[in-house]
């Protein structure tokens, strides 16, 4: 499904951050990726969601090229194919928990039958994430759990083919870090969606199948 292939980026103050670095993830997939704060991890979702662009090297989806996509592929690439969760939930403080979650489908070129199906498929998510309830309160008005499960169920409303998670329980209690790594876990598996989560908890780390860490800009299985 997706191909790193000899992924370099360096940054003038940090040195090389990645180097040289092969990854292959298949479909359905969960892998989580660890290592320490400046390690690279960030950078490398960061390609691998078109965010950021490497030095040299690949990337491949479904064996298409898209590393040197331009700014206007790159975002119909995200739009259509990747999630993002954040450490921060990047939730609009003047938008509601729902409009916040249906955001992404305006930036979509979808009939208003589309739009109706996926916002219905948005409701069934919030469901089953238990935030129905909060669907007319504003960011400001919810734990900082809650506004997680929010963020993911806004990054899977377009129905991607990839989740990118960096650090999404960095900033969670115990308690909310082990729900919302459930959740994850559990949409993976449900929904078949390809995870990728960069963590440092051992606790997220473990539910994924398949672990790496990311050391002198290689990944070395955990």
């Amino acid at each position: 499904m997706l191909e790193i292939k000899d992924i370099t980026k360096s940054f003038h103050q940090r040195g090389v951050v990645l180097n040289e670095l092969n990854l292959i993830v298949n479909e359905g997939d969960s892998i989580s990726i660890a290592g320490p704060s400046g390690s690279g991890k960030t950078t490398l979702l960061n390609i691998i969601g078109l965010l950021d662009k490497p030095d040299s090297g690949d990337v491949l989806f479904r064996g298409v090229r898209i590393s040197d996509y331009d700014h206007e592929r790159s975002a119909s690439y995200r739009n259509q194919n990747v999630g993002f969760v954040f450490q921060d939930h990047l939730l609009l403080p003047y938008l509601t928990v729902k409009e916040n979650i249906l955001l992404p489908l305006l930036a979509s070129d979808l009939s208003e039958k589309e739009y109706n199906k996926k916002a219905g498929d948005a409701i069934e998510l919030m469901e089953k994430t238990g935030i129905t309830g909060l669907s007319e309160k504003y960011p400001g008005q919810i734990s900082g759990g809650e506004a997680q499960r929010a963020t993911l169920v806004r990054a899977l409303v377009n129905k991607p083919s990839i989740l990118l998670a960096d650090e999404p329980t960095g900033s969670l209690d115990r308690k909310n870090a082990e729900n919302l790594g459930e959740l994850l876990a559990g949409m993976n598996k449900e929904y078949g969606i390809t995870l990728i989560v960069a963590t440092h908890s051992s606790g997220l780390a473990g539910r994924m199948n398949i672990r790496f860490n990311l050391s002198e800009g290689k990944l070395i299985p955990a």
